[in-house]
């Protein structure tokens, strides 16, 4: 986008959105105001968000308006909101303007007579912001509260014209189903860098298959920027990539809630000083992290006796520093106060953290992020976090259990961590769908072990890569994959279980073993 490259390794991802604004100037295109969600009918849900977006300076004329009638949404996706009891956004895609988009739902898929007007957030992108030519998305989002526990819901979305009550349009319809009120045993699946593809197909088909709870995306999600280094001179950049991203994803995501972490592939510079407008609009997450504003990506949730915590690394990431420091601290305070917050409630066993950049990984692309280990490794020791997921390199590896940057205990095959004496166990699961990376030490894995004593790797500082040979790579296989995690609660004082698998895509499982601590 015609920045020298020597200038665009040095500007943050505030300075690139500066850029860029200023390139396309006023005159082609006008600054977007808010857009605000309607009001909603009946009080037994509750909605409200505002958007910030980019419009078209001129809208359509009335002989280019489109038939609602002929407008099918797609690209329904769920997440959580604040407390996946009993808050749930459902959100989805049109391809042009309509009117008056709405959801219907109720306990029955011949019940639906509850209908709620809902939010679109309109994202611009005009020609030459790299090859997505003139192009505008429309994305909706309707937030749900006050719903039940454990309670099975079906909905259908629409707009003035579509209304998916209408017999000839019930195969619409979609269903989830909120978190139980107690303690249960679940099943919830992860991976990260996905992209879109035919590997990134078939995995959502094996997960679908799993029944999960939810599923956590590591990051790097669409890949609309597929450059992904955070600078101007990105002209791969299309942001109709997540079109292609949410059609393919909605056969799990419209029943499967998909909680989303932001790696350096979200980060797309035209839309926000952070980087994140864009995720803004097709997102809605839950609002309880630290920084709203800047890190819309870092919130967590509850799901029985389960934490989740998602995390920004870009904020500390030394390899890709577009955003590096863009909480000023705010995000590791937080994050300790939430391992403090659910370390000390009864109801809750395990903690889970997922985020993009890999504490430890032995990959030949981006290996180990010192950034992650300086801010957040000491304090996934002191707070005894269960289950540290990553994606970034793709590729499946996973750690001995480890304490203080060294192995507290191998970590074989079906073996078992205590997190509550030994330490924490790291797995690299990112190979969901984009090209794969490489080792440099053999695959081992399930029925093909393959165990070596030290491995050849390196880690990113904020001076630059330094090597480091490693004795905690346990399990690595470079294939397409995903995991899979089920959950078993036990009566206080009794050992309660993650049981971790890594799933290739063919089907096999290629890792297993398992995390257990005294249940509260």
């Amino acid at each position: 986008m015609g920045v020298p490259e020597q200038l665009a390794d040095r500007m943050s991802m505030a300075e690139q959105h500066e850029y860029l604004r200023a390139k396309f100037s006023r005159r082609t295109m006008i600054r977007g105001g808010a857009v605000t969600l309607g009001a909603v009918t009946g009080g037994a849900f509750v909605t409200g968000a505002t958007a910030q977006a980019a419009v078209p300076t001129q809208p359509l004329s009335h002989t280019e308006a489109v038939d609602g009638a002929l407008v099918a949404p797609f690209g329904r996706h769920l997440a959580y909101g604040n407390d996946p009891r009993t808050e749930m956004t459902v959100s989805w895609q049109v391809p042009v303007a309509v009117k008056k988009p709405f959801i219907r739902i109720g306990a029955h898929p011949w019940d639906l007579s509850r209908k709620i007007e809902a939010e679109v957030r309109t994202l611009y992108t005009p020609a030459g912001v790299g090859a997505s030519g003139d192009h505008t998305q429309y994305y909706v989002h309707a937030e749900l509260t006050c719903l039940k526990p454990g309670r099975t819901y079906y909905y259908g979305v629409g707009h003035a014209g579509f209304d998916p009550a209408a017999p000839h349009l019930l195969g619409t319809l979609g269903t989830f189903t909120t978190a139980p009120a107690h303690k249960a045993p679940f099943t919830f699946t992860a991976f990260g860098d996905q992209g879109v593809s035919y590997h990134a197909l078939a995995n959502d088909s094996l997960i679908l298959g799993q029944n999960p709870a939810f599923h956590l995306h590591a990051g790097d999600i669409a890949y609309g920027d597929p450059a992904g280094q955070g600078k101007t001179s990105d002209t791969v950049f299309d942001s109709r990539t997540w079109d292609q991203f949410l059609a393919q994803t909605e056969s799990v995501s419209k029943s499967v809630p998909w909680m989303v972490s932001y790696g350096n592939h979200d980060m797309e510079a035209w839309y926000s000083p952070n980087g994140y407008g864009g995720e803004e609009a097709r997102w809605n997450l839950p609002d309880n992290g630290p920084d709203k504003k800047n890190l819309p990506g870092v919130y967590s949730f509850v799901y029985g006796n389960t934490a989740v915590i998602s995390l920004d690394p870009n904020d500390v990431s030394f390899e890709i520093p577009a955003n590096l420091g863009i909480s000023g601290g705010t995000q590791t305070k937080w994050f300790e106060a939430q391992l403090k917050k659910f370390r000390a409630a009864k109801d809750i066993d395990f903690v889970v953290v997922f985020f993009h950049h890999c504490a430890y990984c032995t990959s030949t692309a981006h290996a180990s992020e010192g950034g992650v280990r300086q801010e957040w490794v000491p304090l996934f020791d002191k707070y005894q976090v269960d289950l540290v997921i990553n994606g970034h390199n793709h590729q499946y590896e996973r750690t001995d259990v480890i304490k203080g940057n060294t192995v507290t205990k191998k970590l074989p095959i079906g073996g078992t961590a205590y997190p509550e004496t030994e330490g924490v166990v790291y797995v690299t699961a990112g190979a969901a769908g984009r090209s794969l990376y490489a080792f440099t030490a053999p695959d081992s894995y399930e029925g093909h072990e393959h165990e070596v004593d030290s491995v050849a790797s390196f880690v990113n500082l904020k001076d630059g890569k330094q090597n480091e040979t490693v004795a905690w790579s346990r399990v690595r296989y470079l294939n397409y994959s995903f995991l899979r995690v089920d959950v078993t609660p036990a009566p206080k004082g009794h050992y309660t279980t993650l049981k971790v698998q890594g799933i290739a895509e063919t089907g096999d499982r290629i890792d297993h073993f398992t995390v257990a601590r005294r249940a509260k």
